[in-house]
């Protein structure tokens, strides 16, 4: 097996954002494929760690992003461990594992989760400029890429003449590998535990709530779509939120009493979630890289509705009609397609996307092909 060192920034284990799901499930998959060791955090709960070796040296401060000492430790367990190959989780450590690849010789992969300058502005970052120059010069200066989108990656060959050789797909994966069977007792069940009439229809937002994509998407849905909603008559649903940081002053959405908006808060159940809805909203106007909760929702059976940027890294063609894309903004269309789509009856997800988005063939390929 390769022996292969990888350093995750910040905390994964367990994890509650999307971004730290990327990561840990990434790692898992890969420990399989790879002699693997990991440094991190000391605020991992590092027993959830099952198949690698880990290493808690990074300190809990934003202090860990220029910590130097870390030059001359990193290349000691290098050394030491005879590692053949380093991932980096995103490009700000840049400066050290270049730092390391020239002491060391060692093959350096960065692995990005989105084009990480064109997030912070399209959040209103001012110094994304500065994030601009420092992450395609990294990219420039790396022996290879892992890019989650393909749209990712052809930006970097087509506008930073990045060689499309050192460039690697490496989409977010799904832990499954065949349409779940058992969608219709996890409705039942959710229906149950949150009182709602099993003929009722479930819709479903999750995410990470203090992220302002995530927020921005939430009131989306609670200011502009659910008033479409209600305003059809007959059509019977309940929306059901659920995710961690909910900013205090949102109250647990108890103002939406009686308007057919349940909050669920944080669960740890969330795949019974995804089976038991039936339509699952995605309505992201901003933020990079692929919506790995919608990648989850379609594998687990329920039918996404997204905007235009929420759906952006997917690949469409093999999604069926799993996944409906409305234009960015058009929320009186995103009602329309949930009344539409509530009528029909369900569709299966392909055979295709669990053989593209499996994380253990994605994880072989890789460890194979390109680590």
């Amino acid at each position: 097996m390769k022996k292969v060192l990888v350093i995750a920034p910040y905390a994964y284990l367990p994890f509650f954002s999307g971004g730290q799901k990327f990561i840990a499930q990434f790692l898992h998959h890969l420990g399989k494929e790879t002699d693997l060791t990991v440094i991190s955090v000391a605020e991992n709960d590092y027993s959830l760690a099952k198949h690698y070796r880990t290493i808690p040296l990074l300190k809990k401060t934003f202090a860990r992003y220029y910590d130097f000492s870390l030059v001359k430790k990193i290349t000691a367990i290098v050394k030491k461990g005879r590692f053949e190959t380093i991932i980096w989780e995103h490009p700000y450590y840049a400066w050290l594992a270049f730092r390391i690849r020239k002491r060391t010789g060692i093959r350096t992969i960065i692995h990005t989760h989105n084009i990480e300058y064109q997030r912070f502005k399209s959040t209103g970052r001012w110094w994304w400029p500065l994030l601009k120059w420092y992450e395609q010069r990294c990219f420039k200066k790396a022996d290879g890429i892992f890019f989650i989108t393909p749209e990712d990656r052809d930006f970097a060959i087509s506008q930073w003449q990045i060689p499309e050789s050192k460039c690697f797909d490496l989409p977010f994966g799904v832990d499954i590998n065949r349409y779940p069977n058992d969608r219709a007792q996890c409705k039942a069940a959710i229906c149950r535990r949150h009182n709602i009439p099993e003929h009722e229809k479930i819709l479903l937002f999750t995410g990470l709530l203090n992220y302002k994509p995530n927020l921005d998407a939430l009131s989306a849905i609670l200011s502009k779509i659910n008033p479409l909603l209600l305003a059809q008559p007959g059509f019977g649903y309940k929306m059901l939120i659920c995710g961690k940081g909910l900013p205090e002053e949102m109250n647990e959405l108890r103002v939406y009493t009686g308007k057919n908006i349940i909050f669920a808060g944080f669960v740890k159940d969330i795949d019974a979630y995804y089976k038991a809805a039936d339509i699952f909203l995605n309505p992201v106007q901003s933020g990079g890289g692929v919506k790995t909760k919608m990648m989850e929702a379609i594998a687990y059976g329920a039918t996404v509705i997204s905007s235009q940027t929420g759906a952006a890294g997917v690949d469409r063609s093999i999604c069926g009609n799993k996944l409906l894309v409305l234009n960015d903004n058009d929320w009186r269309g995103f009602a329309a397609k949930i009344i539409e789509t509530s009528r029909k009856e369900e569709q299966v997800t392909p055979l295709a996307y669990y053989q593209k988005y499996n994380w253990e063939s994605i994880t072989r390929k890789a460890a194979t092909g390109f680590i």
